[in-house]
């Protein structure tokens, strides 16, 4: 069975720091296109960044560019998400995900371009 296993969330202060892991079981995702995603209380699932197969390409919205940082050790089979600088509006349950290529196929904000998909941890940040 393939699961894919967030990790590392928690409650934290304005500021602060969480690391996030995105740990693969029932097959290798040495090939995969990886992502995050979060979603708020009353809010749509948003694109949070993504990891090409082998690191070598990383994406991220707006709102963490510069704070957040994607990365993934394959030998691991797992992905993580560095969070600094931490914002109240960052709250929310972190979902990480998998496509089915090592390329996004058109646009690695979009949901549908992920087949597998984690339960999700929650990150609250407090002000």
């Amino acid at each position: 069975q393939v699961q894919l296993v967030e990790s590392g969330g928690g409650l934290v202060q304005a500021g602060g720091s969480l690391r996030l892991s995105c740990a693969a079981s029932g097959r290798t995702f040495n090939s995969n296109f990886m992502g995050w995603f979060r979603q708020a209380p009353g809010k749509e699932r948003e694109f949070v960044a993504a990891i090409s197969w082998n690191g070598g390409s990383t994406y991220y919205a707006d709102s963490v560019e510069g704070r957040f940082t994607i990365s993934r050790d394959n030998a691991k089979n797992t992905m993580y998400l560095q969070m600094n600088t931490l914002k109240p509006e960052d709250t929310a349950v972190y979902v990480c995900a998998a496509a089915d290529k090592r390329y996004y196929r058109s646009d690695y904000r979009d949901n549908n371009e992920y087949i597998y998909w984690g339960q999700g941890t929650q990150v609250t940040v407090s002000s």
